[in-house]
C-alpha cells in the first residue's frame, strides 16, 4: 500500500454500532478521515455525534465494528494510551495550576525529562499566542484565551488525533468568529488530524475541509461544506444548513440533461437531470440568496412566480423577505444590501416577481 493510500485511510471507523440496551446511539456509521484533515461532525442534539467521538477516545466500547488509526486496531487499548487528545467544552483546566503548569500537566505524568518539558511547554505557548500569560490562573483569563491553553495542553503531548467536543461552545458569537479561523491555523500549521463534533453549521463550514451530517445514529450525507450546501442529497440536509425553499411537485418532463417539476406555485426548469421517472413525486431546494426580485414580470416562464411581501428582516449586509405566493405558501428571498440607499426599495405590501436561474435549484428526491 503506498503513501498516498495510508494517507486517504489515517482514520478508519468500519461499520461501528453503539447500542444501549436496545437503542442504536450509532447506527452501523463508516468513514475514512485522511492525514491532517479537520472533520467535523454535526447534528442536532442526541443524533449520536458525541456517542461516536466519545468511542474514538475509549470512553465508550463500539458494540460492534472496528476504529482502526494509522493502521493500528484501536479496540483493545484504553482512553490513555490511544495516540489521541480530546478538548472539551468546559475545557477542563486545572483551576490552581498556572497556564505553564497546565500545559506541562500531561508531559509531567508521562515522565518527560524537564528540560524537555520546558521546552515543548515554550513552544506550544508560542504556538498559541500565550507567551505573556504563561504565569496567569485560568481565571484570569478570557473565554478565549481559555480555550487556547485548552488546546495547547492537547497539543503537547503531540497526538497524532485531536478530538473536540464543541470547542467553541462556551464563547460569544463575534469571540467564536475569530476563534475558528484562528484555531484552524493552530491545527493545520500542527499538522493534527482533526474530528471534531457541533451542533453549530456555521462553526462546521468555517472550520472543517469535510462534514458529515447525522441523524438518528447515521450519516446522511458526507462531503465538503460547499457540496453539503450547493447539493443536498435529501430534505432533510438541505433544510439542516443554512435557509432553503423547499417546495413539493412532480415531474413533467423528464430528460439526461434538465427536468421540469410542476409545484402548486411554478414551474422549475432545473439545469441537471435526475434518476427518476415522469410524474415522480420530487421536492424543488431553493436558496434565499439565489432568488432575485423584479416589479416586472419576467419573460421566461418557468422559475418565476409572483406574490406579495409579507414581512422583511434587515440584517445590515443583506434583507430576507418574506413573499406570499398564491397558495399562501411563503418563499424567503435574501437580497444583499449593495448600495447605501436603494431607490426602488421592496417593502411591506409590494407585488413583485421572484426569478431564479436555472442553475439555482435542487431536486430532492427524497
Amino acid at each position: 500500500m503506498g503513501p498516498e493510500n495510508k494517507d486517504a485511510t489515517f482514520l478508519q471507523i468500519q461499520d461501528v454500532v453503539k447500542d444501549f440496551g436496545g437503542f442504536k446511539a450509532v447506527n452501523h456509521v463508516s468513514l475514512d478521515v485522511a492525514k491532517g484533515e479537520i472533520f467535523a461532525l454535526l447534528g442536532s442534539s442526541g443524533c449520536g455525534k458525541s456517542t461516536l467521538l466519545r468511542m474514538l477516545a475509549g470512553f465508550e466500547k463500539p458494540t460492534s465494528g472496528r476504529i482502526v488509526l494509522a493502521g493500528r486496531d484501536l479496540a483493545t487499548l484504553p482512553p490513555y494510551e490511544r495516540p489521541m487528545n480530546m478538548m472539551f467544552q468546559s475545557y477542563a483546566l486545572f483551576p490552581h495550576l498556572t497556564v505553564w503548569d497546565n500545559i506541562a500537566f500531561g508531559l509531567r505524568r508521562e515522565g518527560m525529562p524537564k528540560a524537555r518539558i520546558a521546552e515543548r511547554v515554550e513552544a506550544m505557548l508560542k504556538l498559541v499566542q500565550l507567551e505573556r500569560f504563561a504565569q496567569r490562573k485560568p481565571h484570569q483569563l478570557s473565554g478565549g484565551q481559555q480555550q487556547r491553553v485548552a488546546l495547547a495542553r492537547s497539543l503537547a503531548k503531540q497526538p497524532q488525533l485531536l478530538l473536540l467536543d464543541e470547542p467553541l461552545g462556551a464563547l460569544d458569537k463575534k469571540l467564536r468568529e475569530q476563534t475558528q479561523i484562528e484555531l484552524v491555523n493552530i491545527i493545520e500549521s500542527v499538522g493534527v488530524t482533526c474530528v471534531m463534533v457541533t451542533h453549530d453549521q456555521e462553526e462546521a463550514m468555517t472550520m472543517a475541509s469535510r462534514i458529515a451530517i447525522m441523524s438518528e445514529g447515521r450519516f446522511l450525507q458526507v462531503g465538503a461544506p460547499s457540496e453539503i450546501y450547493e447539493t443536498p442529497t435529501s430534505r432533510f440536509v438541505a433544510d439542516f444548513i443554512g435557509n432553503v425553499n423547499l417546495m413539493d411537485g412532480s415531474v413533467i418532463v423528464d430528460e439526461p440533461d434538465h427536468v421540469v417539476i410542476d409545484c402548486a406555485d411554478c414551474k422549475h426548469y432545473v439545469g441537471h437531470g435526475i434518476t427518476g421517472t415522469k410524474g415522480m413525486a420530487v421536492s424543488v431546494a431553493l436558496r434565499p440568496e439565489k432568488i432575485h426580485l423584479s416589479r416586472r414580470k419576467p419573460a421566461d416562464e418557468f422559475n418565476s412566480v409572483a406574490g406579495t411581501i409579507k414581512e422583511l428582516s434587515y440584517f445590515g449586509s443583506f434583507t430576507v423577505y418574506h413573499v406570499q405566493l398564491a397558495s399562501g405558501a411563503m418563499l424567503k428571498v435574501s437580497l444583499a444590501n449593495i448600495q447605501r440607499h436603494r431607490d426602488d426599495e421592496f417593502t411591506w405590501g409590494d407585488m413583485v416577481w421572484a426569478h431564479w436561474s436555472r442553475t439555482a435549484p435542487v431536486v430532492l428526491t427524497q
